[in-house]
């Protein structure tokens, strides 16, 4: 995910509301991750340079579609679903099954990924 993450000319999307997520859910990241804090905060700050945190205004008018196409699936991935719509790109990374049923939307899984890229 790292070695992706890092590569040169890609560009992610990531909702912002996923950053207050992340501090949310930090200390539980340390614990799973096995690094110090400080040691999460340096590789976080390293793999958010290759990602573009979209605003919750420029999601808002795309909140209910998306909200139609994945809550029943799974509410919490609505803003991801939301970014999709919202921006240009080539499909959501995940290896979250449910966004493989969404019509009109690629679904890349990491393991898909790494093929497709070669790595």
């Amino acid at each position: 995910t790292r070695r992706i993450l890092l590569l040169p000319d890609f560009e992610f999307l990531l909702p912002a509301f996923a950053l207050d997520e992340l501090a949310t859910h930090r200390n539980e990241i340390v614990r799973a991750t096995r690094l110090k804090g400080d040691e999460l905060d340096v590789l976080l700050t390293l793999l958010l340079t290759s990602v573009t945190v979209v605003p919750f205004e420029r999601l808002a008018p795309y909140l209910a579609e998306a909200d139609a196409l994945i809550s029943a699936i799974d509410p919490n991935d609505v803003p991801f679903v939301a970014v999709a719509l919202a921006e240009e790109h080539e499909g959501i990374w995940s290896n979250d099954r449910a966004f493989e049923r969404l019509p009109g939307i690629q679904c890349w899984t990491t393991t898909r990924l790494k093929i497709h890229l070669g790595l």
